[in-house]
């Protein structure tokens, strides 16, 4: 079966900042594809290259077979596209918002008619729909962005960050929305740096940082390769980086602990994965009391998708984000999105 996208070595440059390294992923018919990543990692430049709105530097990008380099007009046809932050006139109501989003589109009068009433119904908008979009909540925008990828019914919906900044129960409707669509065969593939966002809806995820795929597959599959449970432990509340090290060499030598990791972002606390026993935080607390090491705190739970990006990058995705943050250009990414 054609993959209903395919990426192959994907990079994009923009001057000196390598916004995309190495992306290489396959959406496969029918599902729900997960991009996970701090913000900065490259998921939304991937999806421009994708959507033919910034052209890579290197790479093969393919939409049901169809090169977005050599057809940009046709893919644009197959895709429908949802920006993190998009602006609509506040002054149009959103039926006259879908109105224009069809004429965009070429779409006949008579199709674009029963298709703006489909999408209305099919995103409860019935109430709101000859309101000014001004007068839209968050989640109502939300809603009416997506009947807007979705009015030429397109192969592929492409959704950066679907609901961030949304309250709870806004986030509920979409990711309801979502799995409605999968189940009627659209494909979807959606960036999130929410975990709990990913874990819920994707069948498969690529997790990606600095412009890197680091891990793909099912979140089952990814949690299972880390292995065993995880326990967090702080010494005190900012550790000495000398007492971080001499209780990693000592937990390591235990017999079921499998790995530690030193967390320098969060004052040297230690992420464990150990062998699953009822006893793991009485017996390393044990230890560390031997050892003349105090304990100022310790969980133990199951792995869980930040624990995969642990492992592979020594932070979380919090860390991440943070880091990323601190280091960001404002001016510098308004340049950026505006090319």
């Amino acid at each position: 079966m054609t993959p209903a996208v395919l990426i192959e070595k994907l990079q994009k440059r923009y001057g000196a900042v390598e916004a995309v390294k190495d992306v290489s992923l396959q959406v496969e018919p029918g599902e729900i594809f997960g991009l996970l990543g701090p913000n900065g990692a490259g998921k939304t430049t991937t999806l421009r290259c994708l959507c033919t709105l910034a052209t890579p530097d290197a790479g093969r990008i393919e939409v049901s077979g169809i090169s977005v380099l050599d057809y940009p007009k046709l893919v644009r046809q197959k895709l429908g596209y949802v920006a993190q932050e998009v602006a609509p006139d506040k002054v149009l109501t959103g039926r006259e918002l879908l109105q224009l989003q069809a004429a965009i589109y070429h779409l006949p009068a008579a199709t674009a008619k029963a298709e703006i009433e489909r999408t209305i119904a099919l995103l409860g908008l019935q109430d709101w729909a000859d309101k000014r979009t001004g007068t839209y909540s968050g989640g109502l925008r939300k809603r009416l962005d997506l009947a807007a990828g979705l009015l030429h019914q397109p192969d592929v919906l492409v959704l950066d960050e679907p609901t961030v900044g949304l309250d709870i129960e806004s986030r509920r409707i979409v990711w309801d929305f979502l799995r409605q669509l999968r189940a009627s065969g659209t494909t979807v593939l959606l960036t999130s740096h929410y975990l709990e966002e990913i874990d819920a809806l994707a069948d498969r995820v690529a997790i990606i940082d600095k412009g890197v795929v680091i891990a793909c597959g099912t979140p089952s599959e990814l949690k299972d390769r880390v292995g065993g449970d995880r326990v967090t432990l702080r010494i005190r509340e900012f550790t000495p980086v000398e007492e971080a090290e001499s209780a990693k060499a000592m937990l390591q030598a235990m017999p079921f602990v499998q790995e530690v990791i030193i967390n320098s972002a969060q004052g040297n606390s230690l992420n464990l994965v150990v062998t699953p026993q009822s006893e793991a935080l009485i017996s390393i607390q044990e230890a560390l009391k031997a050892a003349g090491l105090p304990t100022f705190g310790i969980s133990q739970s199951r792995p869980s998708l930040d624990d995969v990006y642990l492992a592979a990058t020594g932070q979380t995705l919090l860390d991440a984000e943070l880091a990323a943050a601190g280091s960001r250009d404002p001016k510098a990414e308004r340049k950026q999105n505006m090319r």
